[in-house]
């Protein structure tokens, strides 16, 4: 384990590893806005318990990784499935299981089609293909996020202040919000970020929608995780992306929202290293 910097293209990856390098490989891409530190370290390494060889990393404009100036991201999504791509190429890895969540399973989706000779099986949790018959995200996520520029980005209480929330307000109502662990992981994201109002990016990037139309394409196994209480991406977008792709599997998260719960994690844990198993696993 420990962080390491993937150089590449000019660019610079920050990644972090758990496990055994001998074992299948996972890699796990987060959604928008948001450093690789909320694939928390515990869930990182209950993953590898199960033999699996896990890489968490920052998307660009996140964490330790390249950042652009505010409101200027100078790549694509396309670019960011790529740099899946590159910090396989970085470990060594061939193939590899890949997990997204939110805009990490639309990237997901993106890297079977675009990279399927890379990709054993595919595990998209709480994301979509954002097909347009599908509903919009909750008016109190709209709200939310209409007041993200009031934030004073410079000051990092402010900046920890505002994820608590955001968390907060992408949470279902099984469990009880874990406000300490949530702030915990959000003063850590800001310790680790270049710039964080860097992040707020992700709102801004584009291209790579052609892929998101061709999802009945993907050939890989994949595992569809939605919470029936998702305000920003609502279950019936969990729905319709598994019956898209062929032989999907639909794990439903009841009353959970857009978030890994800890109250979840056996679940999740259990069910990706059951889609990740080898024939001689099973």
């Amino acid at each position: 384990m420990g962080e390491r910097i993937v150089q590449v293209d000019g660019i610079e990856l920050c990644t972090e590893s758990f496990g055994k390098p001998a074992d299948p490989a996972v890699l796990l891409i987060m959604g928008a806005t948001a450093s690789m530190v909320w694939w928390e370290e515990a869930f990182c390494r209950q993953i590898a318990n199960n033999g699996r060889y896990v890489i968490r990393y920052d998307n660009r404009d996140t964490g330790r990784s390249t950042v652009y100036p505010p409101g200027s991201p100078a790549y694509t999504f396309e670019d960011m499935s790529d740099d899946a791509v590159r910090v396989l190429d970085a470990y060594g890895i061939e193939k590899a299981h890949i997990v997204g969540m939110s805009m990490g399973g639309m990237l997901a989706q993106m890297i079977a089609l675009k990279h399927a000779d890379r990709v054993l099986t595919v595990t998209l949790t709480a994301t979509s293909n954002f097909a347009p018959e599908l509903p919009p995200m909750e008016e109190k996520v709209v709200a939310f996020f209409e007041n993200a520029g009031a934030v004073e980005w410079t000051n990092d209480q402010a900046v920890a202040d505002f994820a608590v929330e955001k968390w907060r307000v992408l949470a279902g109502s099984r469990y009880d919000f874990p406000e300490e662990r949530i702030r915990q992981l959000a003063v850590e994201e800001v310790r680790r970020a270049a710039n964080p109002a860097s992040m707020n990016n992700h709102g801004l990037v584009s291209g790579g929608e052609t892929y998101l139309t061709r999802t009945h394409e993907i050939a890989a196994p994949a595992l569809v995780i939605h919470g029936t209480a998702d305000p920003i991406i609502p279950y019936p977008h969990g729905q319709a992306l598994a019956k898209a792709i062929p032989g999907a599997k639909l794990l439903t998260l009841h009353e959970t929202g857009h978030e890994l719960a800890h109250g979840d994690w056996d679940v999740i844990v259990t069910a990706i290293a059951e889609h990740t198993a080898s024939p001689a696993e099973r």
